[in-house]
């Protein structure tokens, strides 16, 4: 029985050999592994699996791209092969801590690529993100003309204040990105996992009810201001935008805020008229609360 159980875990024994060597970045270490787990299980289902990370680690060292088109080629491989693969073998959280130094070379091959909206993702800020480096990213978001009028770099730019600075100073860039790009706000919300974020999400998706072609996600900063109006000065920072209507009704609650302070109630009935036209949910969000 004994032998039988040894020889039911060898698999398993050379399987981790080959994955220990990849976890450390020996090359030769995991050739050796990987030969004889080859050599003895050839139809072993990790397989494949540690072969995408020996040859991920293996191409580790490489001249920088020559264009756009040679970057999405190799970017598009190491996000369908090794990166999935990695998490696979090691876990969500493992897998991509190790993926961090293949994104971190892949990064700065793409160090001298100027932005392209339609191959953003080849981009080094995304690359320096997925690398876990913020502050490279930002050095690199700085390098794109307009960076705040663009969805993909004011996205970068919210994640890289996030993860520097905290969500207190991330306030007015998530309102920029919810006004100019609502759909890549969601994705971010979801990506970064913020408690607060989070639950006012939830909160948002469970109460705010609303028609018409602007996404729901456009008048999530407004209607913040309802759920916290503390953060008012917070979002308050946002810079003008392109003037729609979410970022009038953003506007007008934080006036309607300041003429509460003030005791106005002159003025206040004139801008609770302005957002229930500009947007009756926000209004019943706003005046369930007053």
């Amino acid at each position: 029985m004994q032998l039988d159980i040894f020889e039911h875990s060898r698999d398993l024994m050379l399987r981790n050999d080959v994955l220990h060597a990849l976890q450390r970045r020996d090359v030769a270490a995991a050739r050796t592994a990987m030969a004889l787990l080859q050599a003895e299980y050839p139809h072993d289902t990790a397989l494949p699996d540690l072969v995408r990370l020996l040859h991920a680690i293996e191409q580790s060292v490489a001249p920088a791209f020559a264009d756009l088109a040679a970057a999405a080629q190799v970017l598009r491989q190491l996000r369908a092969e090794p990166a999935p693969a990695a998490q696979r073998l090691l876990g969500s959280a493992e897998g991509a801590r190790w993926m961090r130094p293949v994104w971190q070379q892949a990064a700065r091959r793409s160090a001298a690529l100027e932005f392209r909206a339609e191959h953003a993702d080849c981009h080094a800020a995304e690359l320096w993100l997925l690398a876990g480096d913020a502050a490279a990213a930002a050095t690199a978001v700085n390098r794109i003309d307009s960076w705040r009028r663009i969805p993909a770099p004011l996205e970068w730019m919210c994640e890289v204040r996030w993860r520097l600075q905290g969500l207190d100073d991330s306030w007015g860039l998530l309102a920029e990105l919810a006004w100019l790009a609502p759909t890549r706000l969601d994705a971010l919300l979801r990506r970064l996992a913020d408690p607060l974020l989070l639950r006012l999400r939830r909160q948002f998706e469970a109460s705010f009810d609303t028609e018409g072609d602007v996404p729901a996600m456009a008048w999530f900063p407004a209607w913040v201001l309802t759920a916290k109006p503390a953060l008012a000065p917070l979002l308050g920072q946002a810079q003008p935008g392109l003037q729609t209507d979410a970022e009038r009704a953003m506007r007008v609650l934080l006036d309607l805020l300041h003429l509460e302070r003030q005791g106005r109630q002159r003025d206040l009935v004139e801008q609770r008229r302005r957002l229930r036209d500009l947007q009756p949910a926000l209004f019943r969000a706003y005046m369930a609360t007053r």
